[in-house]
């Protein structure tokens, strides 16, 4: 018999979230990504690490963009070079987790940016990106989190602000 009483807990606690993270995790990754950031002069971001099952994913760690590239952060923007991809899957292999999603600090609003529409960091179907807004600073509402679906060939299904609570769990 193959299962997880963290899972079940989890299922049952909370059936409907199809993203959860602990809550020290989310904690410590805002606060990489505003020391990242240099005092909000600068885009920042991260590779979400974890497990899904039955189509719910799990966070449980996670590698900051510039950890992998030194210089992806530099512009201003996020520049992630694809040669460090070797690196992130080294990681995840290491760690026994894979990407289910990434992150990235917005200066003012959750929205999309042509860039991040049209570079997707994992471009494969149902991959998961989320937006910050105001550079991660405090406070950071799950509401106004850009959550972004992707479909494939460029194209985005966005989270609507009203179910962003249901579909992501902080706990």
């Amino acid at each position: 018999m193959n299962f997880s009483i963290a899972v079940i807990i989890r299922r049952l606690r909370a059936p409907r979230h199809r993203l959860s993270i602990a809550r020290d995790v989310w904690g410590r990754l805002r606060l990489d990504l505003r020391e990242r950031g240099l005092s909000a002069s600068r885009e920042s971001g991260a590779f979400l690490l974890g497990e899904r099952h039955g189509g719910i994913a799990r966070i449980s760690d996670y590698v900051l963009y510039d950890d992998l590239d030194p210089l992806c952060l530099e512009t201003g923007i996020v520049r992630f070079n694809g040669a460090y991809y070797g690196a992130l899957w080294a990681a995840c292999e290491q760690r026994g987790l894979d990407v289910v999603a990434d992150v990235h600090v917005h200066p003012f609003g959750e929205g999309q940016s042509n860039s991040d529409r049209n570079h997707p960091m994992i471009s494969q179907a149902g991959h998961l990106a989320l937006i910050i807004p105001n550079f991660a600073a405090e406070p950071v509402r799950i509401e106004r989190l850009g959550i972004y679906r992707y479909l494939g060939g460029k194209k985005w299904l966005p989270v609507p602000g009203r179910k962003r609570r249901s579909f992501f769990l902080v706990n």
